[in-house]
């Protein structure tokens, strides 16, 4: 193993600091958990955590959204460019998805950590606000701007010194539909950056500063060349597949995903050229988007223990096309493109690699995320409420492995919000909550179930639904048959309406709203 100056670096040491750092991330996520005021970031756990070195390369992530940690480190390079000087206690807040962001509720939080008076990196975490402003609650509307989404947060400094910036944070929850529950949130995410700040100086302490940089080094190192053995083991080859998204909530037309896979040697380059141009509806991501649903699909392929660093995706590139679907430009909406744009080019991908690795890619799974957003005033106390949820559906099968049922897949990581939750925190009851039996896609190997999730409104609210796989259903491998379509259903008076996959609907109490999530893919020819 490398020797660093002076430095010994072996197996064992470098094991160690791994997983030193990935605790600090795990750890972060935890204090963000427990002092957030959201049941989105509270009991869903939307949200992700990370740690850099001083030159922004990002040295350990937790296991948390693969669509946030893929983006981050452009986020955090942004933030580098845009500051000449920190202090200890700074925060910048981000949140412009043309900036290295997702889509605006996802809010980044950059604090750079010193150890004494040295700095030594930064600490980020991402966060799903509930609401950021914008034209309907919830800040996911079927849009047709970026202006219609919400508060645009460019790069700014939210903490400065470790005081608040009182002006910026009154703009910023001033625009918004719940300011206490977002400033709990905001100030969650800042105790999360601290702990970071403590866990890297006691570590530095405790193995003191050459140790803790020559095993950064080498981890980066190791984790490029894990990938690079990973990509080894692949036919060279090209391999193409598309995919394609129902539609953008303004017209019905389908929308076209083209990935063309290349794997030479040790390197995988993913390119999007032949992808449809960027929509009038909110469904198209930013080039961030579509980088972190690559590197996701890599970092799938690699073992469990393998790092997840700058270095990881070192050997892979990514051509997104400006103006195109998967790489949008302002002032183009984007709310749907980070949760459902992003599940489709996985399924994209996946199916392109499936043509190199046929005994190991899955099925499609559900590809969609089934976003609701949900505001209005609680009459229980008279405040206005801002509620947000994604919803499980069906695992694509694998060979020899039926799909699991009624989980998130793919660029989705969050839980769901439990019933009792739920409804202590909102003007709602949850009357259904089962899995959608017989809607995988049948197989040697059956693909997963999807869930029916009903809610029913005891105020009246405004719901939009941001969803996919509605029309087209998600495809089956290798013989397999595809997973059932997913559907949303208003109830109003015993009378049933689809509302098709994307829309903004007004509902009045004892209105019901069935969300039937789609199942996943089967693999291999039914059997008999």
């Amino acid at each position: 193993m490398a020797n660093e100056g002076s430095v010994a670096v072996d197996a064992v040491s470098l094991e160690i600091f791994r997983s030193s750092l990935t605790a600090i991330a795990e750890e972060m996520g935890a204090v963000l958990t427990r002092s957030s005021y959201s049941p989105n970031i509270k009991e869903r756990r939307d949200f992700s955590c990370a740690l850099f070195d001083i030159r922004g390369r990002m040295v350990a992530q937790a296991a948390h959204i693969p669509v946030h940690l893929g983006s981050m480190p452009d986020s955090v390079a942004i933030a580098l460019s845009e500051f000449d000087a920190f202090a200890p206690g700074d925060v910048i807040a981000i949140n412009d998805p043309f900036m290295g962001g997702t889509h605006l509720p996802d809010i980044t939080l950059i604090s750079p950590i010193f150890v004494g008076d040295e700095h030594f990196g930064f600490a980020a975490n991402r966060a799903h606000h509930a609401d950021v402003g914008g034209m309907s609650a919830g800040s996911m509307p079927v849009a047709t701007e970026i202006y219609q989404e919400g508060l645009i947060i460019p790069p700014i400094k939210l903490w400065e010194s470790g005081e608040p910036n009182k002006a910026a944070l009154a703009l910023v929850l001033r625009n918004v539909r719940t300011p206490d529950e977002r400033r709990g949130d905001l100030a969650a995410q800042v105790a999360a950056n601290r702990t970071a700040d403590r866990r890297i100086a006691e570590l530095v302490e405790r193995s003191g500063r050459a140790s803790v940089d020559a095993h950064i080094d080498e981890l980066i190192n190791y984790a490029e060349r894990m990938t690079r053995a990973t990509i080894a083991e692949i036919p060279d080859g090209t391999y193409e597949f598309t995919d394609y998204l129902d539609d953008d909530g303004v017209t019905e037309i389908p929308i076209a995903i083209t990935a063309t896979v290349i794997i030479k040697g040790a390197e995988m380059t993913v390119d999007f050229t032949g992808s449809d141009p960027e929509a009038r509806g909110s469904i198209n991501a930013v080039a961030s988007v579509a980088k972190s649903a690559v590197y996701y699909i890599v970092r799938c392929l690699m073992p469990d223990e393998a790092p997840s660093n700058a270095g990881t995706f070192a050997p892979v590139t990514v051509i997104a096309p400006s103006g195109t679907v998967v790489n949008a430009n302002p002032p183009r909406p984007v709310a749907g493109g980070n949760v459902e744009t992003s599940q489709r080019i996985t399924d994209t991908v996946f199916g392109a690699m499936a043509k190199a690795l046929p005994e190991i890619i899955p099925a499609a799974s559900q590809g969609t995320m089934n976003n609701v957003t949900a505001g209005g005033v609680d009459h229980r106390n008279g405040q206005p409420f801002a509620y947000y949820e994604t919803m499980g559906g069906g695992m694509g099968a694998r060979k020899g492995l039926d799909g699991l049922s009624g989980v998130h897949v793919h660029m989705s990581n969050t839980l769901n919000t439990p019933v009792e939750a739920f409804e202590f925190a909102y003007p709602m009851r949850i009357t259904e909550y089962r899995l959608r039996d017989g809607s995988g896609g049948a197989g040697a190997a059956r693909g997963g179930d999807g869930l029916v999730r009903e809610l029913s409104f005891q105020t009246p609210t405004e719901v939009t639904l941001l969803s996919e796989r509605r029309r087209i259903q998600p495809w089956g491998a290798q013989g397999g048959e595809p997973g059932q379509r997913g559907d949303n259903v208003l109830i109003r008076d015993g009378q049933e309406t689809h509302l098709g996959g994307k829309k903004t609907v007004s509902v009045e109490p004892g209105d019901r709203l069935s969300i039937r999530s789609p199942g996943g893919g089967g693999w291999g020819s039914p059997i008999g």
